[in-house]
């Protein structure tokens, strides 16, 4: 497959696993590791790790909620992984979910276009070595230096986005712009919002890189594949944020049952009403061969890193999905 390819983290939720994955990753030909931060090991510390034992892939986060840290605390921690690997740490920064940020938290998941445009800004004056100074309509920093030598080069910023305001807001303030569990005919009205955003700064968009995680699994049983994909999509798309969301995508009538099933408690109907036709557009199921074409659809679609998440259960067979489609 031409071009990036990228690999997912944490896999399974393991830091000494993960760091065994990101050097067989890069020994792969992997362009990059971008790592999750959804109830695992935390992603700043498997970044660390990672870095320990690679020297040519980027290692990045997809994505950091912006209420769950403080400015001043990613400011630190992606300093630091900057220091351990130097020029190949990129930060992702997005609002999350109400379910991560306020139900796990206990942080009100308000304004979230406030939040992550005050939190980027303040944590990239940080990083280029100035004093926070900030009253915004969602957060204070006020003060904060950082004590390190501010990364040189810069880090990229990178911001997770779904719905028309983020990835307007994505393509106007980031470097880049995270994606996340749509049909590949979504693409270009999303990224159409990027540019959309990206001119408000007197960018086209063009050259803001797309990255996107997709859930992979090799297999010759696709009927199986998709019961695993339909447990996990299930609880997935019932979260407000990414409900609304599907619905944007395409799957109005599927995302008011799924919504209508949780409500109901009944994980039956919920499951019954993520269908066939929902999995085979979001996830990559099938052979290798299947999988390499449907991440290259997606790549013709604008996609410019597309990112292997492999949905299994433990290490040695996450690895062999990074194997099956490693680049050629």
């Amino acid at each position: 497959m031409p071009g990036k390819l990228a690999a997912s983290l944490p896999i399974p939720p393991s830091v000494p696993a993960s760091q065994r994955a990101a050097k067989h990753a890069e020994d792969l030909g992997y362009d990059s590791l971008w790592i999750a931060d959804s109830g695992g090991p935390d992603p700043f510390v498997v970044a660390a790790a990672a870095a320990a034992v690679t020297s040519t892939v980027r290692i990045g986060t997809a994505v950091i909620p912006a209420y769950t840290r403080t400015p001043p605390v990613i400011s630190a921690a992606a300093a630091s992984c900057a220091e351990l690997a130097p020029g190949r740490f990129v930060l992702g920064i997005g609002a999350s979910s109400e379910n991560i940020v306020q139900k796990w938290s206990g942080v009100p998941f308000k304004r979230p276009l406030s939040r992550v445009r005050e939190t980027v800004n303040v944590v990239r004056s940080v990083l280029g070595g100035e004093k926070s100074s900030l009253s915004g309509r969602a957060l204070e920093s006020h003060g904060y230096r950082l004590q390190m030598t501010p990364p040189n080069p810069p880090i990229p910023i990178h911001v997770g986005a779904l719905g028309p305001p983020m990835l307007e807001l994505a393509g106007e303030i980031a470097d880049g712009v995270t994606l996340n569990m749509m049909p590949v005919q979504a693409v270009p009205k999303m990224l159409e919002h990027v540019r959309i955003g990206a001119a408000k700064s007197g960018r086209t968009g063009a050259d803001l890189e797309v990255v996107s995680r997709f859930m992979v699994s090799v297999t010759d049983d696709k009927d199986m594949a998709r019961g695993f994909m339909r447990g996990f999509f299930g609880p997935y798309f019932a979260t407000s944020v990414y409900n609304r969301f599907v619905s944007w995508c395409g799957f109005e009538d599927e995302a008011k049952e799924i919504l209508a099933g949780w409500q109901a408690k009944d994980r039956a109907r919920v499951g019954a009403a993520v269908t066939d036709e929902m999995i085979d557009s979001i996830a990559v199921i099938g052979s290798a061969e299947e999988c390499r074409d449907k991440l290259e659809a997606f790549r013709d679609a604008g996609i410019t890193t597309p990112m292997v998440s492999p949905i299994v259960g433990d290490e040695d067979s996450a690895l062999k999905v990074f194997e099956a489609l490693a680049p050629r």
